[in-house]
């Protein structure tokens, strides 16, 4: 059994995650929203991947192609009895000739955030290969680092279609030298059970993030309530480094104009030794009942004490940041 690397040391200050890049200004999970989000000063940027027919890791967020490329346009026969197009279902040439566009409603078609990014052009599905290799190459001309930040995304669902996405994640992340610790990668994943793989099984030495969600999104079978009190976040640590919240986890505004109310999640997670990474801030969808994006900063990091976020407004929060340094 692999023992579990030490912890991570606390930043300088909380780091900024540019959750699928800029999201909140061009498409998610395109080059450009990633260029974009490294320009703003972003500390990590996120890659949320799945695999495809041919076993090639891609970087994005859903398991269906539909909500964000033109995947009915162009290959209207291969959708399944269910009405959704799976990445899974299309070779990495084939995802290639898909257009990426701004997340639309599956009910309507209309874009979820309207007033965002909205001209349809040339954005392509990107392997993880060619963007960490398109970060790298970033990091190298700007002589600024940015870390990334990758997630594993339903592994037992992929393992139903006979594939292991976890291996086939690692073995790209150590092609381009990510392997330890003190490396600029942090890996995350909503399965309990699949990061204690990762730690144990595989024996990977990078910083591990358990992602928290509600038991009814069934993300995985992990039961979260229970990885939320403090004897489940001391499991946590047995082979985490940080867990990632969802922000109404730590702090939710009861009503208009009332003052927020915070769980003990935050400090119960640091008792154990764990970071804290919440998603996801968003300027133009604030939590319910939040007053306004300086609100919802204050309440994370200067009361509940978080030590990164997940932002689609890079430049919103480290200006917020960068005021409360100076």
């Amino acid at each position: 059994m692999c023992s579990s690397p030490s912890k991570n040391p606390q930043p300088i200050r909380p780091l900024v995650i540019a959750h699928r890049g800029a999201s909140g200004y061009l498409p998610e999970h395109t080059w450009v929203a990633k260029a974009y989000a490294h320009a703003l000063g972003a500390d990590c940027l996120e890659q949320d991947v799945v695999l495809t027919r041919d076993d090639v890791p891609v970087v994005f967020h859903d398991l269906i192609l539909e909500e964000v490329t033109d995947v009915a346009l162009l290959f209207p026969n291969r959708l399944r009895a269910d009405g959704h197009w799976y990445v899974i279902d299309f070779d990495y040439a084939e995802l290639r000739q898909l257009q990426v566009h701004e997340r639309m409603k599956p009910s309507d078609s209309s874009p979820v955030y309207p007033h965002r990014f909205q001209a349809r052009l040339d954005f392509k599905i990107q392997s993880l290969a060619n963007e960490l290799e398109f970060i790298q190459s970033l990091n190298r001309s700007t002589q600024r680092s940015a870390a990334v930040y990758t997630e594993v995304k339903s592994p037992a669902w992929h393992r139903t279609h006979g594939k292991d996405l976890a291996v086939s994640v690692l073995r790209v992340l150590a092609d381009f030298g990510y392997q330890g610790p003190q490396d600029a990668v942090w890996l995350q994943c909503f399965d309990a059970a699949e990061n204690t793989r990762i730690r144990f099984e595989l024996g990977s030495k990078l910083k591990l993030i358990q992602l928290i969600g509600e038991n009814d999104w069934q993300e995985s079978t992990t039961d979260y309530e229970a990885l939320r009190t403090p004897a489940g976040l001391q499991q946590v640590a047995r082979y985490a480094q940080g867990i990632g919240p969802w922000i109404p986890q730590i702090v939710t505004w009861p009503s208009l104009g009332a003052a927020p109310v915070f769980s003990t999640l935050v400090q119960d997670a640091h008792a154990a030794g764990l970071a804290v990474h919440p998603y996801t801030f968003r300027a133009d969808d604030l939590p319910n009942n939040a007053p306004d994006a300086l609100a919802v900063h204050q309440a994370l990091f200067e009361v509940a004490g978080v030590d990164g976020l997940f932002t689609d407004f890079s430049d919103v929060t480290l200006s917020y940041l960068k005021a409360l340094d100076s």
